[in-house]
């Protein structure tokens, strides 16, 4: 977002993960406020948003990105694996969208982002990711009726297929490639030009007036 000319609120558990992304955002000539959030806690969220109009008077976008999985039998998955799963991806995100909503004008947007593992059957055993990436479709579908016209806050999902990050990282390659061969159009894992450490969640953005 630093790229596109807006000044950044980053929120994250890892301290030292806010401060690489921090520095790229500084490295674009663009403010970043750093503000360590736990997106299950709906007071973090609020205070995450707290801090960004303190420092910049207005949310203008918030990109839901906090996202955890785990690739578990059901029958073997236990209730606090479950629950941990749907807790960050799909919860935070409503806790996040609850509290820049408050505070948002028109015009404003939110995006959330999903998975295609939402839409379609995965290779792996991942009921608590699928189910909360399929929940987060349904909440977006539902926020943006409530807030397109009584708000003006537009609220959309995107669902990429698998990319290189922290997550896809645990998955053993040839199960993970096997599958994306059998099922990507183009038959390769997607990549990013933009070297972020996806583990960076939740940027609040802000765009110049």
């Amino acid at each position: 977002m630093s790229q596109a000319g807006a000044d950044v609120v980053l929120g994250a558990r890892r301290a030292g993960r806010l401060a690489e992304v921090a520095d790229m955002v500084e490295a674009n000539h663009r403010e970043a406020v750093t503000i360590e959030t736990d997106v299950t806690d709906p007071a973090d969220c609020e205070a995450m948003i707290t801090a960004g109009m303190k420092q910049f008077g207005r949310i203008d976008v918030l990109i839901n990105n906090a996202g955890i999985g785990t690739a578990v039998p059901a029958l073997r998955e236990r209730p606090e694996e479950f629950r941990a799963v749907v807790d960050v991806n799909l919860m935070g995100a409503y806790w996040m969208s609850q509290a820049a909503a408050r505070v948002m004008r028109p015009g404003s947007s939110i995006v959330n982002i999903a998975s295609v593992l939402g839409l379609v059957k995965s290779y792996a055993p991942q009921a608590a990711y699928a189910a909360s990436k399929a929940g987060l479709i349904g909440l977006t579908r539902d926020l943006s009726q409530q807030w397109a016209g009584r708000r003006g806050i537009r609220v959309n999902a995107v669902a990429p297929g698998y990319f290189a990050t922290e997550l896809t990282a645990s998955v053993p390659a040839d199960q993970l490639g096997a599958f994306i061969t059998q099922t990507a159009t183009l038959g390769r894992m997607g990549s990013s030009t933009n070297s972020t450490p996806q583990s960076c969640s939740w940027p609040v953005t802000r765009h110049p007036t």
